[in-house]
């Protein structure tokens, strides 16, 4: 008898344990569910940039700064999203957001009827003019002495498509960076180079460049963040609507222009 009430005492302790165990091990399950939902409830923006478009998307100090790069993290900062950066070549953005690896892009894009029957638009946040400039030595006075000529631009980019449909008897060679398409017209190697004036005064400006201006801009166009076109990309457009008009209003999207443009206003059209 004495053996049977200590093996019941034994068996009553056993199942206690696995009882305590079991407890402990749901306790431990329902800490990570918690932390694993905490993860997946935060707003993560994934966002396209060149990051060599000076001034509008370019490292500085390691850091990833610019005209669009701090007004898309204004926007998002307002809206709760954290900023996840991706960097690559311009005609590689493009390609990643159609597919819907990223949520939109930071680089001066361009609206544009080809584009907006593949994206969403958000409203303009800035207006670019684009323009040629040569190397000061050129006797380059007006635009149609670049007809029979070679002017550099980035792959990809509207600059080029328009400079194509303004005159095609230029020549546009194209590459892959900006700084590339811009040292070709600074070392002569080309005779000019298209891009938005606003990003020209400014590049001219930092560095000294040996370039001047040929001519008024041959073309304005909006600049705006595009998103995918279904429905997440829907929503965004909606929000960052919202931020936009804000920012416009209180005069934060000029503040930021001032800052990158030598004191012009590019986010009206003058």
């Amino acid at each position: 008898m004495r053996i049977m009430k200590k093996l019941s005492v034994l068996l009553i302790g056993i199942i206690a344990l696995i009882m305590l165990a079991a407890c402990g091990d749901t306790t431990n399950e329902d800490e990570a569910s918690n932390d694993s939902s905490g993860e997946t409830d935060g707003k993560v923006l994934y966002a396209g940039s060149t990051s060599q478009s000076y001034p509008n998307s370019y490292q500085e100090d390691g850091k990833l700064v610019g005209f669009d790069v701090e007004v898309l993290e204004k926007v998002a900062e307002n809206l709760g999203y954290t900023v996840e950066w991706v960097k690559t070549d311009f005609a590689g953005l493009m390609g990643q957001l159609e597919t819907g690896r990223i949520d939109t892009v930071a680089n001066v894009v361009a609206v544009t009827p080809e584009r907006a029957e593949k994206y969403h638009f958000s409203e303009p946040y800035a207006y670019a003019g684009a323009t040629i400039v040569t190397h000061e030595d050129n006797d380059y006075t007006s635009l149609d002495q670049f007809k029979g000529k070679t002017v550099s631009g980035v792959l990809g980019s509207n600059n080029i498509k328009n400079l194509e449909q303004f005159d095609p008897e230029i020549s546009a060679k194209t590459y892959e960076t900006r700084d590339g398409a811009m040292n070709d017209a600074i070392n002569k190697r080309v005779d000019g180079y298209v891009n938005t004036k606003s990003a020209l005064i400014a590049e001219i400006e930092k560095g000294d460049l040996p370039l001047k201006f040929v001519g008024d801009p041959f073309v304005y166009e909006d600049t705006a963040f595009p998103f995918v076109k279904d429905d997440d990309g829907e929503k965004l457009r909606e929000e960052f609507n919202k931020e936009i008009e804000k920012l416009r209003e209180d005069g934060t999207l000029t503040e930021i222009s001032q800052k990158y443009f030598a004191g012009e206003d590019i986010t009206v059209k003058n």
